[in-house]
């Protein structure tokens, strides 16, 4: 007998976290935060709802904050195992576990200096400490091999694309396959490799945030090159809130490669996410995980002003030339972005390009929804920049890319269970999946248990 328990990302997209139990072994398979709604994030402060002390092992799929930012709580509450992922996976988590704690850090301090927050004192969801002392509990697993963790358990990690070091899980126990996808890439990418397709699994465990839709076909470069014009005419600023992995150095990559062809003229753009620029050393440090040169790499880092400091990010936003800036967070939800949109977002000459998937909930997604004010920092601003949103740059698969990484399973899953996604995408990918493969799927809940054998 399995027993797995949706502790995150049930039909909802962030906080994946999935828990099981066979034979005395208990797993966690990621171990991430949730974001965007309030009644998601409060959960964060919740302890989970099994005994942290007894779980042996984390894995985690990738390092992305919504799948791995719960891990210095898992600590707080007992936790003394071993957390295991890809070399990359791990050097990510290490960098976006010391971004977020400091970020707590600050947020806590300037709630309390201000007096903004509810609570008296505000206190950060984990400390930098607490972070070191997670770091510390890191253990690398080579990709392709399979790892006996019990008697009964083997454990394997698969290549996913998505962003750098990103795995599908596979734990093969009693002979049967457990799958989880995590997050699955795009075919064609233009840092990363294809995803590995997998051939077996008894039950998956799959991703369907985009499982309702077909990302555009969009001409990136004509869209990006209209908008760096109608910046330059306006004397304005193209603010492109950005995921620190991946998405920032995809952001990059596409800008240099426009300047180098003449399709952009030679605008000044600024790289404002410290995360983001120690992820861009890893890409020196593991070629073999992207598609990149080298030489490339170090050319566009030459063409653009990487920021470290918050007092270069204020000579930014007060430099008068008209410019593109890529900050983070992607979903607006920290980071030094939010400095940008409290100076930048009621001036109508500032266009905002959403490149990602904006969670419920999140300043994102409202900028989306034609909200009318944002608030920043306790204090609401009106939104009079352009907002503008550019799908085809998703790291994702989407629907019909998700079916395909489907199309070399041999078997037919006993159960598919559809999770991180929203309600509207799962149902629409439930219902795909049933119609054009006639596999069953089901839909859990967040905190449902189900008994497999």
């Amino acid at each position: 007998m399995v027993n797995i328990q949706f502790l995150g990302a049930a039909q909802t997209v962030t906080g994946s976290k999935y828990y099981l139990e066979n034979d005395g072994l208990r797993l966690l398979v990621d171990c991430g935060m949730f974001q965007g709604l309030k009644s998601l994030r409060l959960q964060n402060w919740l302890p989970l709802p099994v005994d942290v002390t007894a779980i042996d092992k984390v894995l985690l799929t990738h390092g992305h904050l919504d799948h791995t930012g719960y891990l210095p709580r898992l600590l707080q509450q007992g936790f003394k195992g071993k957390i295991l992922g890809t070399a990359p996976t791990l050097a990510i988590a290490a960098i976006i576990l010391r971004d977020s704690a400091k970020i707590h850090e600050e947020e806590a301090d300037k709630a309390n200096k201000e007096g903004y927050s509810k609570h008296h004192p505000a206190l950060p969801f984990y400390t930098l400490e607490e972070a070191e002392n997670t770091i510390h509990l890191f253990q690398m697993v080579e990709i392709d091999h399979w790892l006996q963790l019990s008697e009964k358990v083997q454990m394997r990690f698969s290549y996913n694309g998505h962003i750098l070091g990103a795995t599908y899980i596979s734990l093969k126990i009693d002979g049967k396959v457990y799958l989880f996808s995590g997050d699955i890439g795009r075919p064609d990418d233009l840092l990363l490799e294809d995803p590995e397709h997998p051939q077996w699994a008894d039950y998956l465990f799959l991703e369907s945030t985009y499982g309702n839709k077909l990302h555009p076909e969009e001409d990136i470069e004509t869209l990006l090159a209209d908008l760096v014009r109608k910046t330059i005419r306006d004397q304005g600023i193209l603010l492109i809130p950005s995921f620190a992995v991946e998405r920032l150095q995809l952001l990059m990559l596409i800008l240099w490669r426009m300047y180098k062809k003449n399709r952009i003229p030679n605008i000044p753009i600024f790289v404002d996410s410290p995360m983001g620029t120690d992820v861009l050393e890893l890409f020196e440090q593991f070629p073999e995980w992207h598609k990149i040169p080298i030489r490339d790499l170090r050319a566009m880092c030459d063409h653009m002003t990487l920021i470290s400091s918050y007092r270069d990010t204020w000579k930014t936003i007060d430099d008068p030339r008209p410019k593109i800036v890529i900050a983070g967070s992607g979903m607006l939800s920290g980071g030094r972005i939010l400095t940008y949109l409290k100076q930048k977002i009621s001036s109508d000459s500032t266009r905002i390009l959403l490149v990602g998937y904006q969670a419920e909930g999140t300043r994102g997604r409202k900028l989306l929804e034609g909200a009318s004010t944002i608030r920043i920092f306790g204090k609401d601003h009106e939104v009079k920049a352009k907002i503008l949103h550019l799908e085809s740059l998703s790291a994702h698969a989407d629907q019909a890319e998700l079916l395909g990484w489907l199309g070399d399973i041999k078997n037919i899953p006993e159960t598919t269970f559809l999770i991180h996604g929203e309600q509207e995408a799962i149902e629409g990918f439930k219902e795909k999946i049933e119609t054009s493969l006639g596999w069953r799927v089901s839909v859990p809940n967040l905190g449902d248990t189900v008994q497999l054998l």
